[in-house]
């Protein structure tokens, strides 16, 4: 399978980010299938650090590597939902999945969050709010272990 990375630099060797807050399956290396999505994702990266360049990284990852504990959500559910909520309102904890896949929970998608989150909405109603919305799809890669199982293959840049 083929993922992409977003940044304003060419990732070659992955590591476990654990410097940014509100990580929707924690810290990891995030990726997507979608090598549009990792384009925006470069570009609002740029545009937040203010860098002069934004690049996508391209990686092979065989999706059916053995012993590593893959959590995969076909879709955005209650079990979805709950993992979300820990990680972004909870620094400290950690899940014990080396892999974890699924929607992601960009700027509209995180306003629902927030309001479960602070008791504005019920679970329930969020899951049914979402379902209107077109989410994206993310793969965290949340041990190094994990990490063992890409391969780098290209970097480019956004112009």
């Amino acid at each position: 399978m083929i993922l992409y990375h977003g940044s304003t630099v060419i990732v070659d060797r992955p590591t476990i980010i654990t410097s940014e807050k509100g990580r929707d399956f924690g810290f990891a290396f995030y990726l997507t299938p979608i090598k549009e999505q990792a384009e925006r994702m470069a570009k609002r990266k740029q545009k937040m650090t203010k860098s002069e360049k934004a690049f996508v990284s391209v990686f092979e990852w065989n999706e059916n590597a053995d012993g590593l504990e893959y959590k995969k959500f076909e879709e955005a559910d209650l079990e979805w939902l709950d993992l979300v909520i820990r990680c972004r309102s909870d620094i400290k904890y950690h899940h014990n999945y080396d892999i974890v896949s699924g929607k992601i929970a960009d700027d509209s998608v995180g306003e629902t969050i927030l309001f479960v989150i602070s008791g504005i909405i019920k679970k329930e109603d969020a899951l049914e709010r979402l379902k209107f919305q077109q989410i994206n799809s993310q793969i965290a890669f949340c041990s190094i272990k994990s990490l063992q199982g890409l391969r780098f293959i290209e970097g480019y840049e956004i112009k």
